[in-house]
């Protein structure tokens, strides 16, 4: 315990690094990930914008890289951060990897949620005369918003559990803060505090999923 309140700035700091680390990388890769979830649906056999070539690319590119283990997809792609933002190590390099990977699952979890939604409507609205990117924007994402934001939820604890991993490389974070001043001076209760502070963000990032979720699902 005296440990731990002698590391209390770095523990909060650490604390600060992981939350940074998330929000940027749910932010960029969420935005990515939905892009492409977005072009894998409209562009299958029989949807909105079909193009049989557009949509096996992005599927083989997807599926290539999203199970690959986060330690080594980290590792694979440090010369690309180097080339693009200069350094491959660090919290910025860890992002980097971080919104890479998330947006590959991200893809498929949208591609997934969106095909959910029912043919009937999207055949209605064809019928009232609405355009492809109409649909997409005005039926097809808001008839599967609250699956979507459970879907998002999930990532975000992905993203938390990805960068507690990245800590193993000297990526910052909870995840350091645990190896660095717990596991290697042997202090249980410094790891301890990392991985619950960890549990609460998971916990309240679960909470408020399913709350916009619910909100969603009653609209």
């Amino acid at each position: 315990m005296d440990a731990l309140i002698e590391l209390q700035s770095e523990f909060w700091k650490a604390a600060g690094e992981t939350l940074y680390m998330v929000s940027i990388t749910l932010l960029v890769g969420g935005a990515a990930g939905l892009l492409m979830g977005l072009v894998l649906y409209a562009t299958r056999a029989g949807s909105l914008l079909p193009n049989r070539a557009i949509f096996v690319t992005l599927n083989v590119v997807i599926n290539f890289f999203r199970p690959i283990p986060f330690i080594i997809f980290i590792a694979a792609v440090q010369p690309l951060s180097r080339l693009i933002i200069g350094t491959g190590i660090g919290i910025n390099a860890v992002i980097f990897a971080l919104s890479l990977a998330a947006s590959f699952a991200i893809a498929r979890i949208v591609e997934q949620n969106l095909v959910t939604v029912a043919p009937g409507v999207i055949e209605a609205a064809r019928s009232m005369g609405a355009g492809p990117y109409r649909i997409l924007g005005t039926i097809v994402i808001p008839e599967a918003l609250g699956p979507l934001i459970l879907g998002y939820t999930f990532i975000f604890v992905a993203i938390v559990d990805m960068s507690a991993v990245a800590g193993l490389i000297g990526g910052g974070g909870l995840g350091y803060f645990a190896q660095l001043y717990g596991y290697r001076q042997f202090e249980p209760v410094v790891t301890w505090a990392a991985v619950l502070l960890i549990v609460v963000f998971v916990q309240i990032a679960q909470f408020v999923g399913n709350r916009l979720a619910r909100l969603a699902l009653r609209r």
